[in-house]
């Protein structure tokens, strides 16, 4: 093939935003109790939709007009399945039946407080529940017709997550913990014997976990004999099994990353086998996933699932050994996925997927040493284009991800996909703080939030260049929500080293975000930075609205109007400094959008603008 020179940043793309806006996202994956049905949630232009197959039938929506979304917290949790019903949490925070044949929802749950995370009692009689007013939090029952009242099962801890039922005996486990830990930092994993009717708990048993020892994802075997858990005790995770009899408890796999930060409700990453003799689990090794199987006695195999390498909502059919996903590669947009029998199967995609691989970038691990010496990681995403070469070194936009607890992993990334396929080089940093590399790794950030994440970011941008993978005088800085104060910090303490900066929703204060956040983090900048008012000079020293007169460089601000976790305010703050000190700047603030874009036409208009702001201020500088 003949290749065509074009000045990198300019090559044209497959990839333009009005794909990008196509793209369904999808968010969990469940069986029905027979193993005949599979159902997932797939938003829409930010429109939650259930959607139904049967055996081979073709998919069909469960739900139109009627909006499907926990909302408490950061979501998640938003619906279970039972016997031809589906129990959904709707936008205005109720809990609704759902028949899977025919008829319409019907509210089960009172218009107060947010629900997420049903279950279904296995006489399919009950619905356990988390519920929140905002303020108050607390595990609670109501019966699966909406005839009764909601009753509290258990309150008092701050945070309720994972409410799971046992196969056949009176007895209901759950994840609990408080302020001012996030789940990640501690967690207790409680068990309850009930009794009555409705059953009410006798008592209440902390099983696992403490205020420093993180659990995750309570699940009992099939068979009723045991309590399964992710615990993290030391350094890495370890997935165990208690006898519910004997109290005994074998740690069936350790030493490696299994849990996932808790950033939202219903997440799930193992399952048991329908026999109750082996289970199902993801396991994280260097941002790749894979999927294996360990039997009691700790014998592990993995499964052959290539070409994926990442997976989300593992379910375990109830009748079979069959697995359910949502499963993607750097190359394969997500799907909904099953693996039986060694055959894999795809149910749904979520984009046409009409961009042929080889015109994708395929990323790659890197490291580079931290100035304490430790390696920070990342995956660099080199220019891609079919018969396409540019001339010198390619910009680069480093991308810092949100949390910060959080990880950018060998799953699909759009983002860099869109770029690269431009002709950037694209890294995306997990930085000291990043989920995967350990508990040490991740604890580094502790009262290091602002300086550890801008060192690794700067770190990663000199890594690239020394290689001869980016031009220095293209770089570009890019992050949202945590990623945006990164990005803000950065441009602070580093003018000039980058072109310029891409921040959306970022922190800008971090008193007034101590004050106004939602009650999920409220109390996360505690250990991030340090408690209030023993730490208001750190807070003021890391704040970038503080320092906003050393932002010299060009920096576009992107905002939802709706936003309840970093609300306008932040934004509308720096962009004051900013246009008084006359700095290059752009800011957008979008109607009807929170924290992240959900809506077509948003999309659409973000990466159209991003384009803009990058030739005026990157290529064409």
């Amino acid at each position: 093939m003949i290749s065509r020179s074009i000045p990198y940043g300019l090559w044209p793309s497959p990839l333009a935003p009005e794909r990008m806006a196509a793209t369904l996202r999808i968010t969990d994956v469940q069986w029905d109790p027979s193993g005949r049905a599979r159902i997932w949630r797939e938003e829409r232009s930010g429109h939650g939709v259930l959607t139904l197959q049967k055996d081979e039938d073709a998919p069909r929506d469960l739900t139109e007009i009627e909006p499907v979304r926990a909302r408490i917290g950061y979501g998640g949790g938003d619906f279970s399945t039972g016997r031809d019903i589906v129990i959904y949490a709707g936008e205005d925070g109720r809990l609704y039946r759902l028949p899977l044949h025919t008829g319409l929802p019907q509210p089960i749950t009172p218009p107060f407080g947010n629900a997420a995370s049903p279950t279904l009692s296995p006489d399919g009689r009950w619905v356990l529940f988390v519920h929140s007013d905002g303020t108050t939090d607390a595990l609670a029952l109501v019966d699966a017709e909406g005839r009764g009242w909601p009753q509290k099962v258990s309150e008092g801890a701050d945070f309720y997550m994972q409410p799971v039922w046992h196969p056949t005996r009176p007895l209901i486990a759950w994840v609990e913990w408080d302020h001012p830990n996030m789940p990640w930092d501690g967690a207790r994993l409680a068990l309850a014997r009930l009794e009555g009717d409705p059953p009410r708990p006798t008592g209440i048993e902390i099983v696992a976990g403490d205020a420093h020892t993180p659990v995750f994802q309570p699940a009992f075997s099939p068979d009723g004999r045991f309590l399964s858990y992710i615990l993290t005790p030391g350094e890495w995770d370890a997935l165990v099994v208690m006898d519910l009899e004997t109290g005994a408890r074998r740690v069936l796999v350790e030493g490696t990353t299994l849990m996932p930060p808790a950033w939202v409700q219903g997440l799930r990453v193992y399952g048991w086998s329908p026999r109750g003799d082996r289970i199902f689990f993801r396991r994280n090794e260097n941002a790749t996933a894979s999927l294996e199987s360990v039997d009691l006695e700790g014998r592990i195999v993995r499964l052959d699932l290539g070409p994926y390498t990442w997976f989300d909502q593992l379910a375990v059919a109830p009748d079979r050994e069959a697995l359910l996903m949502i499963a993607s590669s750097p190359l394969h947009p997500p799907r909904v996925i099953s693996w039986e029998d060694g055959r894999i199967r795809v149910h749904r995609y979520t984009s046409a997927e009409r961009v042929p691989l080889e015109a994708l970038s395929s990323p790659q691990p890197i490291q580079w040493p931290a100035p304490d010496g430790t390696m920070v990681h990342g995956l660099y995403y080199p220019p891609a284009g079919s018969g396409i070469e540019g001339k010198g070194l390619p910009p680069a936009i480093i991308s810092i991800h949100g949390g910060p607890t959080s990880q950018r992993v060998m799953s699909y990334n759009a983002d860099a996909q869109f770029f690269a396929t431009r002709g950037f080089a694209y890294l995306e940093v997990n930085y000291r703080g990043s989920t995967g590399y350990g508990r040490s790794y991740r604890d580094a950030l502790k009262g290091n939030w602002g300086v550890l994440d801008v060192e690794d970011a700067v770190g990663g941008a000199r890594a690239l260049v020394e290689r001869g993978l980016a031009d220095p005088r293209r770089l570009v800085i890019m992050g949202g929500s945590a990623g945006g104060y990164t990005v803000l910090n950065a441009l602070i303490r580093y003018p000039g080293f980058f072109r310029a900066g891409i921040c959306l929703f970022g922190v800008t204060n971090l008193f007034t975000l101590a004050a106004e956040t939602h009650k999920f983090e409220a109390h996360y900048l505690d250990t991030l930075v340090g408690p209030l008012p023993e730490a208001a000079e750190r807070y003021r020293e890391r704040s970038p609205i503080f320092h906003a007169d050393r932002i010299q460089d060009p920096v576009a601000i992107f905002q939802g109007a709706e936003d309840q976790v970093v609300p306008p305010n932040q934004a509308e703050a720096i962009v004051d400094a900013l246009r008084r000190r006359g700095v290059p700047h752009l800011y957008r603030l979008y109607p009807g959008e929170g924290h992240g874009w959900r809506r077509a036409e948003t999309i659409i208009a973000f990466y159209r603008e991003v384009l803009d702001f990058l030739r005026q201020y990157v290529l064409f500088a």
